[in-house]
C-alpha cells in the first residue's frame, strides 16, 4: 500500500508547490461539499437540535483520523486540529440546516 506522504511530488519552486496544492483543492472542495450534504441529511433525520452535537461521534472520528494520519505518514496532531475545526463548522452548519428544515413553509 502506498502511503499518501509518498505521493508528494518533488517541487523546485513555489509555483510547483502552489500548482499541486491547487490540484488537491480541486479534489477536496467537492468532497467537502458532499460531506456538507450529509450534514443536511443528518439535520433532516435527527428529531432534536440537541442531537446535532454528538461528543462520542466526534471523539470516534478524531481517533479514526489520527490512526489514518499515522498510517498515511502524516502528522496526527495537525490532522486532529483540522478535523476538530472542520467538525465545528459542520456542526454549526447542521444547526442552521436543522432550523431551516423546520421553518414554516419549508419542506422537510
Amino acid at each position: 500500500m502506498t502511503r499518501a506522504i509518498d505521493q508528494v511530488q518533488p517541487c523546485n519552486s513555489m509555483q510547483d508547490v502552489r500548482r499541486f496544492i491547487d490540484a488537491l483543492d480541486d479534489v477536496l472542495v467537492p468532497l467537502l461539499v458532499t460531506r456538507g450534504g450529509y450534514m443536511t441529511q443528518a439535520a433532516r433525520i435527527k428529531q432534536s437540535d440537541t442531537q446535532v452535537r454528538d461528543e462520542d461521534r466526534i471523539e470516534a472520528i478524531v481517533a479514526r483520523v489520527r490512526a489514518r494520519a499515522t498510517v498515511e505518514g502524516g502528522d496526527a496532531d495537525m490532522l486532529e486540529a483540522i478535523y476538530r475545526s472542520m467538525m465545528e463548522a459542520y456542526i454549526a452548519y447542521e444547526h442552521r440546516e436543522f432550523a431551516r428544515l423546520r421553518a414554516p413553509g419549508e419542506a422537510s
